[in-house]
């Protein structure tokens, strides 16, 4: 065993992008040879903050990894004594993720206590450092964590950016997001729409049954399929992604303005949104009432378990990020891993990760732009991008993000 290494983050039973990525990096250090286990969250987010149906996966546990459900993201007493157990077990390094400045009270606290060892070196992934939706007592809790690491990793250049307006001189290195390569291999396309159509609820074909996230009744289409019937998904249709929860800053109201446009339909494009409503869904129901587009979207407004993640990717021609900010987006290297080339908007990190017109196209974040950029992927067409996506694919590497880490880690 070359030593030890704990990853603290969201893992199993939670759910979501963070714990994917926190037990693929696991897998990544065990496969290295280095001791790594993981601890989670016993409490990550009170009920009342957190904004989907549920934190926790129906799934079973990654199989090979050891994750300890300990940190209570709102208790000091539960920081103190998991700082002190961390403290007393003296790893060679801690990696920490930090997305929220909600958590910088918790984290930043037990990471003091792991500090009077004077030994564990801690290194923070940085997914944010500013959040996308800002609150009072952002930069405080930010300050505070950030004070308590050794050095960090970012994923794009604005968190990087981000990190140095309060950590000036601490090392640092910028990274490309690691591919999601452990949601199994790509399938055709033909075998993936086919087992959406054989496998899909009805929230596949409308919003039915899905509650909205102020606890309001479930919410249903107002023109367009009913619940229960099969979802319009042929094998020669023309389909984009919208994947992952939808949030305001994801765009999705855009993109709804933009499947509007009169030479979309005539194109025979629709649009398949696959995601949990992280805001009240209400909006976009008025929003698609008044645009009459129902009939143009196949909306699966549930999580989408991981081993369903593959035939959503699969299934789509191009997958559609039309954020109105973003740092970097998990997203992205789904599609890399998946092969599949990529709209987004020219925002944050999204133009350095998606090359124009080698792995996708590159758009501002308006109706209009969006629509010719999709009108232009079809005119292209998806094989157009094929050559450079394989080529691109390969700097996404999790072996590179450990060797990053631990490089910082001798600094």
């Amino acid at each position: 065993m070359k030593g030890s290494v704990i990853i603290i983050g969201p893992a199993h039973p939670l759910r979501g992008g963070l714990a994917t990525f926190d037990q693929r990096l696991a897998t990544e250090f065990i496969r290295e040879g280095y001791d790594c286990p993981i601890y989670s969250f016993s409490l990550q987010y009170p009920s009342f903050l957190f904004p989907g149906t549920t934190q926790y996966t129906t799934e079973p546990p990654p199989a090979g990894l050891t994750i300890h459900s300990r940190i209570n993201s709102v208790n000091p007493l539960n920081w103190y004594n998991v700082g002190e157990e961390l403290r007393r077990l003296r790893p060679e390094l801690i990696v920490v993720r930090y997305w929220l400045p909600f958590m910088g009270p918790a984290l930043g606290t037990i990471l003091r206590r792991v500090r009077r060892n004077r030994f564990t070196r801690i290194i923070a992934i940085t997914d944010n450092v500013l959040p996308h939706e800002r609150r009072p007592g952002d930069v405080p809790f930010t300050r505070y964590f950030l004070k308590s690491c050794d050095a960090f990793i970012t994923m794009s250049e604005k968190v990087m950016s981000d990190l140095r307006l309060f950590q000036k001189t601490r090392p640092a290195r910028q990274v490309t997001h690691p591919l999601y390569d452990n949601f199994g291999e790509p399938i055709s396309r033909e075998v993936a729409r086919g087992y959406l159509r054989m496998h899909s609820p009805a929230g596949l074909s409308a919003m039915a049954g899905n509650p909205t996230t102020t606890g309001q009744s479930p919410v249903n289409l107002p023109s367009g399929p009913s619940p229960g019937t099969p979802p319009t998904i042929n094998d020669t249709d023309k389909i984009i992604l919208f994947f992952g929860f939808i949030r305001k800053y994801k765009g999705l109201d855009i993109l709804l303005e933009a499947m509007a446009d009169k030479r979309i339909r005539a194109a025979g494009i629709k649009l398949l949104v696959a995601g949990e409503f992280y805001e009240e869904a209400a909006a976009y129901r008025e929003q698609i009432d008044r645009l009459g587009i129902a009939d143009l979207l196949i909306l699966r407004t549930d999580f989408i378990p991981d081993s369903e993640v593959k035939y959503y990717l699969c299934a789509a021609d191009a997958v559609v990020q039309p954020y109105r900010n973003a740092t970097q987006s998990g997203v992205t290297p789904l599609a890399y891993h998946f092969e599949k080339p990529m709209i987004v908007s020219n925002v944050g990190g999204l133009p350095a990760l998606v090359p124009h017109e080698k792995v996708g196209l590159v758009a501002e974040p308006t109706p209009v732009a969006l629509a010719d950029a999709i009108l232009r992927f079809f005119q292209l067409g998806g094989g157009y991008f094929i050559d450079n996506l394989r080529r691109e694919k390969e700097k996404y590497s999790w072996s590179r993000l450990v060797d990053t880490i631990l490089e910082l880690s001798r600094t």
